[in-house]
């Protein structure tokens, strides 16, 4: 069962438990962290940008020629940004450490 630790824009530490399989931006919604997922993980926008921990980024598949497209959308992009709709956690991903940038909101919490 992966395990990731979501580092919020002050700095506080999430941890949460995911199943393998698990979509990142679901695991992200359900710990409470900010992000919208729109278009629900159909590539359309950028509201599940999420910032991967160096240590990690290499560890994930290559991003899709379509999601760096979305990526070039997104506010607050760094070298190591990803979407959390296109992560597919297994067990390599153990340990996964996520930052939510400081520009995420989720327009649809109340």
């Amino acid at each position: 069962m992966p395990k990731v630790t979501f580092i919020t824009a002050k700095g506080d530490r999430v941890e949460a438990k995911a199943a393998e399989g698990d979509r990142l931006l679901e695991v992200a919604q359900n710990a409470d962290m900010p992000l919208e997922g729109t278009c629900e993980g159909q590539m359309a926008c950028s509201t599940c940008h999420v910032i991967i921990g160096k240590d990690w980024f290499g560890k994930l598949p290559r991003a899709s020629e379509d999601e760096e497209d979305m990526l070039d959308l997104a506010a607050g992009v760094t070298r190591t940004s990803r979407l959390a709709c296109q992560i597919v956690l297994t067990a390599a991903l153990d340990g996964l450490e996520v930052r939510i940038p400081g520009e995420s909101h989720n327009m649809q919490r109340r």
